[in-house]
Protein backbone atom coordinates (compact mmCIF):
# COMPACT_ATOMS: atom_id res chain seq x y z
CA UNK A 1 0.00 0.00 0.00
CA UNK A 2 2.79 2.46 0.93
CA UNK A 3 4.67 1.55 -2.24
CA UNK A 4 1.60 2.28 -4.40
CA UNK A 5 0.99 5.59 -2.61
CA UNK A 6 4.61 6.62 -3.09
CA UNK A 7 4.39 5.64 -6.76
CA UNK A 8 1.23 7.76 -7.17
CA UNK A 9 2.88 10.77 -5.49
CA UNK A 10 5.92 10.49 -7.80
CA UNK A 11 3.61 10.16 -10.83
CA UNK A 12 1.64 13.28 -9.83
CA UNK A 13 4.89 15.17 -9.24
CA UNK A 14 6.15 14.29 -12.73
CA UNK A 15 2.84 15.40 -14.30
CA UNK A 16 3.01 18.72 -12.40
CA UNK A 17 6.60 19.29 -13.55
CA UNK A 18 5.69 18.54 -17.18
CA UNK A 19 2.73 20.95 -17.02
CA UNK A 20 4.94 23.63 -15.44
CA UNK A 21 7.55 23.17 -18.18
CA UNK A 22 4.95 23.35 -20.97
CA UNK A 23 3.22 26.46 -19.62
CA UNK A 24 6.43 28.33 -18.84
CA UNK A 25 8.71 27.37 -21.71
CA UNK A 26 6.74 25.77 -24.55
CA UNK A 27 3.49 27.70 -24.85
CA UNK A 28 0.46 29.20 -23.20
CA UNK A 29 -3.16 30.03 -23.83
CA UNK A 30 -4.28 33.59 -24.41
CA UNK A 31 -7.62 35.25 -25.09
CA UNK A 32 -8.29 38.12 -27.51
CA UNK A 33 -9.90 41.14 -25.89
CA UNK A 34 -11.19 43.57 -28.49
CA UNK A 35 -11.36 43.97 -32.25
CA UNK A 36 -7.91 45.37 -33.08
CA UNK A 37 -6.91 42.21 -35.01
CA UNK A 38 -10.11 41.81 -37.07
CA UNK A 39 -10.54 40.08 -39.46
CA UNK A 40 -7.65 37.73 -38.56
CA UNK A 41 -8.72 37.34 -34.93
CA UNK A 42 -12.05 38.09 -33.30
CA UNK A 43 -12.93 39.31 -29.82
CA UNK A 44 -12.95 36.40 -27.32
CA UNK A 45 -10.91 34.04 -29.55
CA UNK A 46 -8.84 31.63 -27.47
CA UNK A 47 -5.33 31.17 -28.82
CA UNK A 48 -2.33 28.90 -28.33
CA UNK A 49 0.90 30.91 -28.15
CA UNK A 50 4.21 29.25 -29.04
CA UNK A 51 6.86 30.51 -26.61
CA UNK A 52 9.55 28.02 -27.57
CA UNK A 53 10.29 29.05 -31.17
CA UNK A 54 11.49 32.51 -30.10
CA UNK A 55 13.88 30.87 -27.67
CA UNK A 56 15.81 29.54 -30.67
CA UNK A 57 15.02 32.20 -33.27
CA UNK A 58 13.81 35.75 -33.71
CA UNK A 59 10.34 37.02 -34.57
CA UNK A 60 9.74 37.50 -38.28
CA UNK A 61 7.86 40.15 -40.23
CA UNK A 62 4.09 39.46 -40.28
CA UNK A 63 4.20 37.10 -37.26
CA UNK A 64 1.20 37.60 -34.99
CA UNK A 65 2.62 37.94 -31.48
CA UNK A 66 1.55 38.41 -27.90
CA UNK A 67 3.57 40.99 -25.97
CA UNK A 68 3.48 42.49 -22.51
CA UNK A 69 2.09 46.01 -22.62
CA UNK A 70 2.38 46.46 -18.87
CA UNK A 71 2.48 44.28 -15.77
CA UNK A 72 -1.16 43.18 -16.12
CA UNK A 73 -1.91 43.53 -19.84
CA UNK A 74 -0.83 41.72 -22.97
CA UNK A 75 -1.59 42.78 -26.54
CA UNK A 76 -1.83 40.75 -29.71
CA UNK A 77 -0.50 42.47 -32.86
CA UNK A 78 1.30 41.77 -36.12
CA UNK A 79 5.02 42.50 -36.50
CA UNK A 80 5.65 44.99 -39.30
CA UNK A 81 9.10 46.46 -38.56
CA UNK A 82 12.19 44.52 -37.51
CA UNK A 83 15.26 45.55 -35.48
CA UNK A 84 17.47 48.11 -37.20
CA UNK A 85 14.80 49.20 -39.67
CA UNK A 86 13.10 52.54 -40.21
CA UNK A 87 9.30 52.58 -40.46
CA UNK A 88 7.18 55.37 -41.90
CA UNK A 89 3.50 55.50 -42.78
CA UNK A 90 2.37 58.13 -45.26
CA UNK A 91 -0.91 60.07 -45.16
CA UNK A 92 -2.50 57.48 -47.51
CA UNK A 93 -1.75 54.64 -45.08
CA UNK A 94 1.12 53.16 -47.09
CA UNK A 95 3.84 51.57 -44.95
CA UNK A 96 7.49 52.11 -45.86
CA UNK A 97 10.37 50.06 -44.48
CA UNK A 98 13.76 51.69 -45.02
CA UNK A 99 12.14 53.88 -47.68
CA UNK A 100 10.63 50.97 -49.67
CA UNK A 101 6.90 50.36 -49.89
CA UNK A 102 5.89 47.29 -47.86
CA UNK A 103 3.67 44.91 -49.78
CA UNK A 104 1.16 43.47 -47.34
CA UNK A 105 -2.56 42.87 -47.23
CA UNK A 106 -3.27 42.29 -43.57
CA UNK A 107 -4.81 45.67 -42.86
CA UNK A 108 -8.60 45.60 -42.75
CA UNK A 109 -8.80 49.04 -44.34
CA UNK A 110 -6.67 52.07 -45.18
CA UNK A 111 -5.17 53.69 -42.09
CA UNK A 112 -6.68 57.07 -41.38
CA UNK A 113 -4.09 58.07 -38.76
CA UNK A 114 -0.39 57.35 -39.07
CA UNK A 115 0.39 58.56 -35.53
CA UNK A 116 4.06 58.94 -34.70
CA UNK A 117 4.93 56.91 -37.83
CA UNK A 118 4.09 59.96 -39.95
CA UNK A 119 7.78 60.66 -39.42
CA UNK A 120 10.55 58.07 -39.53
CA UNK A 121 10.46 55.64 -36.60
CA UNK A 122 13.86 54.08 -35.97
CA UNK A 123 13.95 50.62 -34.42
CA UNK A 124 16.79 49.68 -32.10
CA UNK A 125 18.67 46.40 -32.20
CA UNK A 126 15.98 44.65 -30.10
CA UNK A 127 12.85 46.61 -31.10
CA UNK A 128 9.85 45.77 -33.26
CA UNK A 129 7.08 47.87 -34.80
CA UNK A 130 3.65 46.25 -34.49
CA UNK A 131 0.23 47.02 -35.95
CA UNK A 132 -3.22 45.58 -35.43
CA UNK A 133 -4.93 44.26 -38.57
CA UNK A 134 -7.92 46.50 -37.83
CA UNK A 135 -5.70 49.54 -38.33
CA UNK A 136 -8.32 52.19 -37.53
CA UNK A 137 -9.28 50.49 -34.28
CA UNK A 138 -5.92 49.48 -32.86
CA UNK A 139 -3.61 50.81 -30.19
CA UNK A 140 -0.22 49.82 -31.55
CA UNK A 141 3.29 51.10 -32.30
CA UNK A 142 1.88 54.20 -34.02
CA UNK A 143 0.99 55.52 -30.58
CA UNK A 144 3.63 56.60 -28.07
CA UNK A 145 2.00 54.75 -25.15
CA UNK A 146 2.83 51.46 -26.95
CA UNK A 147 5.75 52.61 -29.11
CA UNK A 148 8.45 50.24 -30.24
CA UNK A 149 8.09 46.80 -28.67
CA UNK A 150 11.18 45.41 -26.98
CA UNK A 151 12.20 41.81 -27.79
CA UNK A 152 12.09 40.93 -24.09
CA UNK A 153 8.40 41.95 -23.94
CA UNK A 154 7.36 39.51 -26.68
CA UNK A 155 5.81 36.45 -25.03
CA UNK A 156 5.48 34.34 -28.15
CA UNK A 157 3.96 33.72 -31.56
CA UNK A 158 0.25 33.05 -31.98
CA UNK A 159 0.01 29.76 -33.86
CA UNK A 160 -3.45 28.32 -33.28
CA UNK A 161 -7.01 29.44 -32.60
CA UNK A 162 -8.45 26.83 -30.22
CA UNK A 163 -11.85 28.40 -29.59
CA UNK A 164 -14.46 28.98 -30.92
CA UNK A 165 -14.36 25.48 -32.35
CA UNK A 166 -15.95 26.58 -35.67
CA UNK A 167 -12.85 28.76 -36.26
CA UNK A 168 -10.30 26.24 -34.97
CA UNK A 169 -7.07 26.34 -36.98
CA UNK A 170 -3.62 27.76 -37.64
CA UNK A 171 -3.08 31.53 -37.66
CA UNK A 172 -1.27 32.96 -40.68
Amino acid sequence: MVKELLSLIIYIGIVVLICYFILNFVGCRSKVDGSSMNPTLEDKDNLWVDKLSYTFGDPKRFDVVIFNYDENTTYVKRIIGLPGETVRIDQNGNIYINGKLLKENYGKETMLNNGRAGSDVYLGSDEYFVLGDNRNNSIDSRWSDVGNVSREDIVGKVVLRIYPFKSFGLIK
